[in-house]
């Protein structure tokens, strides 16, 4: 019996059409392009430069900084003027403070303990000077002037210069009650060591004395400082 060669299946794939070399070309062009395209836009997004926005300082705000600056400086100079050892506890914020932020409240205060650290050390120094005089006006003072003087003439290595016992013994030089004779003896001894400007003063306040006692012959205690003056003239003359 004659099989049917139209019953058999076509096992055969269909064979499928080969592209020209010109149209591979053109196909390899446009993917090329296509990843140019893509590799450039990429790019051009990561090098774009970063958007900032655009502030505006307007009229107004000028205007709040100068003012700001302006209570700055009037609260520091109101400060510096007044000088108030101490805020009082609980009392309320100086005009303008409130507007301050927290770095320029700093910068403030750092200014305010200075001031204040300042006005404490001429305070201190003050009361220092005023004790000083207190204590060359009391009753200490001349024996203290007196073993001064003692030591310069027996002791010089433990002597040491103090100012406030010279300028006492040059006030007090001509009064024989409170430099007796054998003291002043020392005294004179101290005096040819004596220069600049405590010299001249010694000098004329003993010229002084000297003219005093020729309108008061008869005062004893006038004639008593007058002598002692021209020694003091012949010595540092």
């Amino acid at each position: 019996m004659a099989k049917n060669k139209s019953l058999k299946p076509d096992t055969k794939p269909p064979k499928r059409k080969k592209l020209s070399s010109n149209a591979s070309e053109v196909h390899a062009d446009e993917m090329m392009d296509t990843k140019i395209k893509k590799k450039r836009k990429k790019m051009e997004v990561e090098e774009a430069p970063v958007q900032v926005p655009h502030v505006t300082i307007t009229a107004d705000d000028k205007k709040q900084k100068k003012e700001k600056k302006r209570k700055k400086k009037q609260m520091t100079e109101q400060t510096e003027i007044s000088n108030p050892p101490c805020r009082p506890e609980g009392a309320h914020e100086r005009e303008g403070e409130e507007d301050l932020s927290p770095e320029e409240r700093r910068v403030l205060e750092r200014k305010m303990k200075k001031i204040l650290k300042k006005e404490e050390k001429k305070r201190l120094k003050a009361e220092g000077e005023a004790s000083e005089k207190c204590e060359a006006a009391g009753p200490i003072a001349p024996q203290q002037a007196l073993d001064y003087l003692t030591c310069w003439a027996e002791t010089r290595t433990e002597w040491k210069f103090q100012k406030t016992r010279q300028t006492w013994l040059l006030q007090h030089m001509f009064d024989s009650e409170k430099i007796p004779d054998e003291k002043f003896s020392l005294l004179l001894q101290y005096l040819e060591g004596l220069r600049g400007a405590a010299k001249d003063t010694t000098v004329q306040k003993a010229l002084a004395l000297v003219e005093e006692s020729g309108k008061a012959p008869e005062d004893t205690v006038v004639q008593q400082r007058a002598h002692r003056a021209r020694e003091v003239i012949q010595l540092l003359s």
